[in-house]
């Protein structure tokens, strides 16, 4: 097994798509390795099951939908 860095620490990943799939494990990979993070899907239910699941410590989880704006 791979040991963790902890190259995440005090860092905050936002991850889309995060209920399934590759978005899920990113989300799952990136809290292992200390940082906050922030799921975000359209699928709300499943990407509460997500954290969930993952049993994430530092897991900000945000309700409805996303707007990005540059």
């Amino acid at each position: 097994m791979t040991e963790l860095s902890g190259a995440l620490a005090d860092k905050v990943v936002l991850v889309t798509g995060a209920a399934r799939g590759i978005g899920a494990a990113t989300a799952r990979c990136c809290a292992a390795e200390g940082a906050t993070v922030i799921i975000c899907d359209l699928d709300e239910e499943a990407g509460r099951e997500t954290a969930r699941r993952a049993l994430l410590q530092r897991l900000a989880a945000v309700r409805g939908r996303l707007s990005l704006c540059a």
